[in-house]
């Protein structure tokens, strides 16, 4: 009984959490007049032109190509967040330099500083340097390790890893870097997969920075599309469609954690032993 009770409520809270998803889906199945009569997310009938509609946009432009948009900044920022993060951990966990523990409490504090308080001195900076309405404000700063959170994260892990791997590399001739990428980076594969899912998810549903940087229409990434979208909707709009195009936006997202969730929830976990 007790087994019984357990899965009930489990179950029971599972329909809870997933239940605002399926209406999403649902809903973007059903008519104006469904939608506002009925809490229900089963549709009275499935049509997909829906889905065909919604993928055309209301712009010049069909939703696979503000996914690339998209997709031009995630991989990049990707990619730049795990070098800069990593190699700032190392330095941090493995070496001991002049004012290390002045730099860390730095570090530590811009962990608590909100983001919109560097809004506007980015928007100035990167006018002055004529290069807004592109991808390169949104992308670069990743090069500099801004996520303190993810340089933090990392600190842990290494501080896991034994010295004597580093030693050993060391008499077997590797020089520093090559002790990390060969040696250490295997070993720290959970959390570099943690976040990268982190940063996939962060820059699929970022507004504010592509919306102060961006101003083509042509450049857009999807959640720009998707308030332009929702800005467009007026008398004899289908809200429907407007569902359709945030369950395709929700569907990379839902890939991503799906294929990476064993080593993503393995690194959270190891994250918060470790140390």
């Amino acid at each position: 009984m007790k087994k019984f009770l357990t899965y009930f409520l489990l179950s029971a809270g599972s329909l809870i959490m997933l239940y605002p998803l399926l209406w999403l889906i649902g809903g973007s199945f059903k008519s104006n007049d469904e939608l506002y009569s009925s809490v229900w997310f089963m549709p009275s009938h499935f049509d997909l032109s829906v889905y065909i509609n919604a993928w055309k946009t209301v712009t010049p432009f069909n939703m696979g190509h503000y996914f690339i948009n998209t997709f031009s900044i995630i991989l990049p920022k990707i990619f730049l967040t795990i070098v800069s993060s990593v190699l700032t951990a190392y330095g941090f966990a493995r070496f001991d330099f002049p004012f290390r523990k002045l730099f860390f409490a730095l570090l530590m504090g811009a962990m608590f500083m909100p983001a919109i308080v560097t809004v506007m001195p980015m928007y100035m900076m990167w006018s002055s340097l004529d290069m807004l309405d592109s991808y390169i404000p949104l992308t670069i700063p990743s090069l500099f390790a801004v996520e303190g959170t993810f340089v933090f994260m990392l600190i842990q892990f290494f501080k896991g890893v034994p010295r004597e791997f580093d030693e050993a590399a060391r008499i077997d001739g590797c020089n520093t870097l090559q002790t990390l990428y060969y040696v250490i980076v295997p070993c720290i594969s959970p959390v570099i997969v943690s976040i990268s899912v982190f940063t996939f998810l962060w820059t699929m549903n970022e507004f504010l920075t592509p919306l102060i940087m961006i101003s083509s229409v042509e450049k857009y990434p999807l959640s720009l599309l998707l308030r332009l979208s929702a800005d467009s909707t007026g008398d004899g709009y289908e809200l429907c469609k407007l569902l359709a195009m945030s369950v395709l936006g929700l569907l990379p997202s839902i890939a991503v954690f799906a294929i990476a969730q064993k080593k993503f929830v393995g690194g959270i976990t190891a994250g918060g032993l470790s140390g």
